[in-house]
């Protein structure tokens, strides 16, 4: 990682320490993402790592506190930390050990904070909202949660012409949602568990399943028909962010095609496995993944400076 932040141009100790902090993160929470961060140019992945970074810390703390705090007691405390970290990307710095890494990629790379201001607000979501009436409803969510995210890479990635830049964007939040989909169809049951149900009840309600039901866990031919809705609309705009990747800077395609591939593919996963998402959990098998990688990195490296 020191051969990385130096390519970066990062030389400011505290500085490198909180990017490692962010690397961590991803390698221990993100392998999906840390495995495509590493078929980037060397000196793009530390910002890439402070970006993912951020969001999985802000995701773990809402998701710990569910277990520690009272529903006001998490709310306030999610404010606060929230407003502390939009106060410190207006100032420019931040005391925040996952917090500097992330002030010094949004300087470098002219993130918009509305960004972030919207992934923060999709945070205290989860702290009130325990399900969506419809896509329309999900998607305010789904926007600040996931869409952003590709938005705020698509800066650090870069676009090969100017003119492209607001494609690229829609493809970015196309594959973004797509991602958070994937999430949702695999992870059902741990949703459940924490209270929440993220498809949205008027598509359960055209196969038949209302909440009460799906909440006894049964994988029935009603069950199975509504997850082939929820994976069509994933592969739909994986499909139209694909068509968009062309207009990154061609060393970061390698990137994004394999995270494409091996994250969308968790639906695939969830075929193999009969749809049995409550007692298995679906996942890209480490064949796969060296089968996505090695080719991409072997053609991306050509490429790097």
């Amino acid at each position: 990682m020191s051969a990385e932040l130096t390519r970066a141009g990062i030389t400011d100790p505290d500085l490198q320490r909180s990017y490692l902090a962010c690397r961590d993160l991803n390698a221990r929470h993100g392998k999906t993402y840390f495995l495509a961060t590493r078929l980037l140019p060397p000196e793009k992945r530390p910002y890439v790592h402070a970006l993912y970074g951020f969001a999985r810390y802000a995701d773990e703390i809402v998701d710990d506190l569910a277990s520690t705090l009272t529903p006001n007691e998490k709310r306030s405390w999610l404010e606060g930390w929230s407003r502390q970290i939009l106060e410190d990307l207006r100032s420019g710095r931040s005391d925040d050990e996952i917090g500097r890494a992330l002030i010094d990629t949004v300087n470098r790379w002219s993130i918009p904070i509305e960004y972030f201001e919207a992934f923060l607000h999709s945070m205290a979501m989860d702290l009130t909202v325990t399900e969506y009436r419809d896509y329309g409803a999900l998607s305010e969510y789904v926007y600040g949660s996931a869409a952003v995210i590709g938005l705020q890479m698509v800066h650090v990635l870069g676009v090969r012409d100017d003119a492209n830049f607001q494609a690229t964007l829609e493809g970015a939040k196309s594959l973004g949602i797509a991602f958070q989909l994937a999430n949702f169809i695999r992870d059902v049951g741990e949703d459940l568990d924490r209270g929440r149900v993220y498809l949205p009840l008027d598509e359960l309600a055209r196969f038949g399943i209302d909440r009460e039901r799906l909440e006894r866990r049964t994988v029935d031919g009603d069950f199975v028909e509504a997850m082939r809705y929820q994976i069509a609309r994933v592969r739909s705009l994986q499909t139209e962010a694909d068509k968009t990747i062309h207009h990154l800077t061609p060393e970061s395609h390698g990137c994004i095609k394999a995270a494409s591939e091996l994250y969308c593919g968790i639906v695939d996963e969830v075929e193999r496995i009969d749809y049995q998402v409550f007692n298995k959990r679906a996942k890209t098998s480490m064949m796969r993944r060296v089968a996505v990688a090695l080719p991409a990195w072997w053609q991306m490296r050509k490429l790097w400076k």
